[in-house]
């Protein structure tokens, strides 16, 4: 189903809504003939990918605002969105076979590894990363699991598969997980001490630099962890 999206409304319904799935923007008009034969096939094919790519609707005779920002000089005009940004579009009105080639190339299929990196389980992930290594949903998920489940080797088990992909946020976080154990529930004297024991040794000791940067991924957002972090750029710098 299509919203109507209006010059107030462009903002939040596509704009900030294009940062989580792909947005298709159908600027049309009543009394265009073309537009009307568009919109069903455009509905027809975004409804069957079930939710990867939503439709909005634009009435451009009563939104002038969309139709400056596009820059709007015939219609139907039809134009795709992904975080924030136009990534493709078309004008006038394309037959069905073509409008299923545009929406693919937004929301591929899903393939067999997308549907074990949703089902969740270990023997489904593990599948996942045999079919293909180095996915990065797939290998996040598992190392998470792994660590999680805190098995004698499973963090070994988890650093290794995180080797694999490219570092980022989480892989950091599982990582530190995987090198220190569970994380506090809450920011204890003792780690606190550790973590003053630790500074003086952070310069000139990798190993107490990693300890000493593991504990403050694993301390999450608790107020220690940015006094640390100036602590340790101080001492390093």
């Amino acid at each position: 189903m299509a919203l109507d999206v209006t010059d107030a409304t462009f903002q939040t319904d596509v704009i900030e809504r294009s940062s989580e799935v792909a947005i298709l923007v159908d600027l049309w008009a009543p009394w265009c003939g073309p537009c009307r034969s568009l919109g069903p096939i455009i509905e027809r094919v975004v409804g069957a990918t079930e939710g990867r790519v939503e439709l909005v609707k634009v009435n451009v005779d009563e939104n002038p605002q969309i139709s400056g920002a596009f820059k709007v000089q015939s219609i139907p005009a039809v134009y795709a969105l992904k975080d924030g940004k136009v990534v493709d579009g078309f004008v006038g009105a394309l037959p069905e076979a073509q409008v299923k080639a545009f929406v693919a190339k937004l929301a591929p299929p899903k393939t067999e590894v997308d549907l074990l990196v949703e089902a969740g389980d270990e023997l489904s992930l593990r599948r996942a990363v045999q079919l293909q290594p180095g996915h990065d949903a797939a290998t996040v998920a598992l190392a998470d699991l792994l660590v999680s489940r805190s098995d004698e080797g499973d963090g070994e088990a988890a650093l290794a598969l995180l080797a694999k992909i490219a570092e980022s946020n989480e892989t950091r976080r599982i990582a530190a997980l995987a090198r220190v154990g569970v994380a506090p529930t809450v920011v204890d004297d003792a780690t606190l001490r550790e973590l003053d024991t630790l500074l003086d040794q952070v310069k000139a000791d990798e190993g107490a630099r990693q300890r000493f940067l593991d504990l403050l991924e694993v301390m999450g957002d608790a107020p220690e962890v940015p006094i640390y972090r100036r602590k340790l750029a101080a001492r390093l710098f």
